[in-house]
């Protein structure tokens, strides 16, 4: 027979192991907590996920001013494009959930691309949105060359011969309101599609290609400059900053009107603390008079929406879109 003292040692052996196992589990929550609270003690990584010189990669870089200034640490840009998005939504997706990569981007990888893309990289489940920033609208713009002065005559045009557009990639919002635009009109499109709203810009301005739907901001400049011609947005009201151009809705062109979104996301299990400090950060950075003029610069209206407003605001527009996208047919080949 076994004695008890055998047994209360065997016990009290097997209590202490178990208390070897948890201590360091237990060092490791303190631990934790420290690096959330003295969160950023490195520089953060923004990556955006369309090409430099766009209008998210500038206002990815008006962004990271104040937020260096308020965290004391650098905010670098990392441009991570292709795929409509989706590698470097991809790449954040699989970073470590600790605040230090943060994706920069457009609605259209999340509303858009699960709809065109018959596979994904990730699932919309490995990211969460942290603020959509602003908004922009889309302008229909034609290189100087073309000889239609007005989108009616630009429509009679392309009727007699088919006209190349550019976007800023296969299920953008200006591919899906070229297609639209051609169900309506009944004018010829070729889509020309480019990796991000800048190069398709470039190729409208050197003439590579005669058209363009493509966001406002990266459009502006060259519009003042008189190097595009506009002749229309995609705006429910007409531009500040071009309020000569009419918008699709009074050319009688209903169900054209787009909105691009500009937001941040995290991956998934980032820690909410974490999460609080960078959406503190983002508002406060909103509300800077230098970023307000920025965006007003680049026709851009601020949002500063978070949580279930923003959550919200993404899924009417996956809704939306992917009800287009079923009556055109679109595919990404």
């Amino acid at each position: 027979m076994t004695s008890p003292a055998i047994h209360g040692g065997t016990r009290r052996r097997r209590r202490f192991a178990s208390l070897l196992l948890c201590a360091p589990l237990a060092a490791l929550l303190p631990l934790a907590a420290q690096a959330q609270d003295s969160y950023p003690d490195k520089p953060v990584r923004l990556v955006t996920n369309f090409p430099a010189g766009g209008p998210l990669d500038i206002l990815g870089r008006a962004l990271a001013i104040p937020l260096q200034a308020e965290f004391k640490q650098p905010f670098v840009l990392d441009n991570r494009p292709g795929a409509g998005g989706n590698i470097g939504a991809d790449l954040t997706a699989k970073s470590p959930a600790d605040g230090y990569t943060v994706l920069l981007t457009i609605d259209t990888t999340f509303t858009i691309n699960p709809h065109v893309y018959k596979t994904m990289p990730f699932a919309a489940k490995d990211l969460k949105p942290l603020m959509i920033f602003s908004s922009s609208g889309l302008a229909f713009g034609v290189n100087p060359s073309v000889p239609a002065k007005t989108l009616p005559a630009f429509i009679a045009d392309s009727k007699k011969e088919a006209a190349s557009f550019s976007s800023a990639g296969n299920g953008s919002p200006g591919h899906i309101a070229a297609e639209i635009f051609a169900d309506a009109t009944g004018a010829k499109i070729m889509h020309v599609p480019y990796k991000g709203n800048a190069p398709a810009v470039t190729a409208l301005l050197s003439g590579e290609v005669q058209a363009g739907i493509l966001a406002t901001p990266g459009l502006l400049p060259h519009i003042q400059a008189g190097k595009v011609r506009p002749l229309a947005v995609t705006g429910r009201q007409r531009s500040p900053l071009l309020p000569d151009v009419p918008t699709v809705g009074e050319l009688g062109l209903k169900g054209m009107e787009f909105e691009v979104l500009y937001m941040a996301m995290v991956p998934a299990a980032t820690p909410q603390p974490i999460v609080d400090k960078l959406q503190k950060a983002l508002s406060a950075a909103l509300a800077t008079p230098e970023l307000k003029s920025r965006l007003a610069s680049l026709d851009m209206v601020a949002l500063g929406e978070t949580g279930k407003a923003a959550a919200d605001r993404l899924e009417a527009s996956k809704v939306r879109y992917g009800a287009i996208v079923k009556a055109t047919g679109m595919k990404v080949d």
